[in-house]
């Protein structure tokens, strides 16, 4: 069974970096055949995935049409693997930037906004507001300069909805909802697998 991983430990052991999944990536699931993470989506280069293979703490559950091969032998690369033991989810859910951005799904909390967006403490830190999941939200400049450090019902903004902590299910709701630009066929049953069918 493996260990519990950090956040950190999570995020490189499982996430890669795009430069590194240019061809070729493995989606990667969970024992419980879920997604290890959805934002950003859980892959592997295929080299990785082959040797995940060879060392048996992974089945392959689809493949690409491309073929690499040893001197011995050729394998088709994985295009989806799950992992043979269960990875068990963080239930703490790390304050950072990227989360609280995910968490108010890239949007201005006050007008709705997407796009270069910093955040905003609700009750100001000048008025003894602290930096925390329950006071601070995504804003975009021009809000949070319109606000700057005024209450909020002296501003004349609202908030769309209050910040709250998220637990780590909202955040993986949350990143379903923004798929990558590339999605092979093979991994779609997979990535919305517990999904709503149409009739």
């Amino acid at each position: 069974m493996l260990d519990h991983p950090t956040d950190t430990e999570f995020r490189t052991g499982f996430v890669r970096e795009p430069s590194a999944l240019k061809h070729c990536p493995a989606l990667v699931l969970n024992a419980d055949f879920r997604p290890l993470s959805y934002y950003p989506l859980s892959l592997w280069p295929w080299q990785d995935a082959i040797k995940a293979v060879f060392l048996d703490r992974v089945m392959i559950l689809a493949e690409y049409d491309e073929v690499v091969r040893s001197q011995r032998e050729a394998i088709r690369v994985p295009s989806v693997v799950v992992l043979k033991d269960y990875v068990r989810p963080q239930k703490r859910v790390a304050f950072t930037r990227f989360n609280l951005f995910l968490r108010d799904e890239f949007c201005c909390q006050y007008c709705g906004s997407k796009g270069d967006l910093t955040f905003d403490h609700v009750q100001p830190r000048s008025r003894g507001g602290v930096t925390s999941w329950d006071n601070v939200v995504a804003a975009c400049a021009p809000c949070n300069l319109r606000k700057a450090n005024k209450p909020l019902k002296h501003s004349g903004l609202c908030l769309r909805r209050p910040p709250f902590r998220p637990t780590a299910d909202d955040l993986q709701k949350a990143g379903r909802r923004f798929p990558p630009n590339h999605l092979h066929e093979s991994w779609v049953d997979f990535l919305y697998w517990d999904a709503e069918l149409d009739a």
